[in-house]
């Protein structure tokens, strides 16, 4: 799957439920997506140069920031007017959209301040960041091994592996 059809796809749904959405939830949600299919199935789910990087704000994909970044800021509102023309969700695999269901059904309900403060606790996020003050700019890719060791065992601990 392609990061940008889990965009399109989360924006959708959670429009769809009439939640809030702007850019650092987006994110989050989309990190979240990745981190826990990597725990699951140990390949990711999106695109192998689709990865995220440890900002200051949490795990961040450079992609759909750059796609947003012309007239989005990190706290801007995103909606139905923000979805692709070419988005297609008929196209996308049913299973992978029931596992981006599964997350957004744990994580939609946070603000995307809750979701960074969430990760900013996660072992990925501190891990690639070793090294930089908190409000020192980074751009070190968060390691899919470490996302798969970290959330598999968050797993193991709840007894679902």
């Amino acid at each position: 799957m392609h990061i940008n059809d889990a965009c399109d796809y989360i924006i959708t749904k959670v429009a769809e439920g009439s939640d809030f959405i702007n850019n650092i939830k987006l994110q989050k949600l989309l990190y979240y997506v990745q981190a826990w299919y990597l725990a699951f199935y140990k390949k990711p789910l999106y695109a192998e140069n689709e990865n995220f990087e440890a900002w200051i704000h949490g795990p961040v994909s450079r992609d759909i920031f750059n796609r947003f970044s012309n007239n989005k800021s990190l706290y801007s509102s995103i909606g139905y007017e923000d979805i692709r023309e070419e988005f297609d969700m008929e196209s996308l695999d049913k299973e992978e959209l029931e596992h981006i269901d599964t997350v957004l059904e744990t994580y939609a309900q946070f603000s995307g301040t809750q979701l960074e403060n969430m990760t900013h606790d996660e072992e990925p996020w501190i891990k690639a960041r070793e090294g930089y003050s908190p409000s020192e700019r980074c751009t070190n890719i968060i390691d899919n091994d470490s996302m798969i060791t970290y959330y598999r065992s968050r797993l193991a601990d709840n007894g679902k592996i």
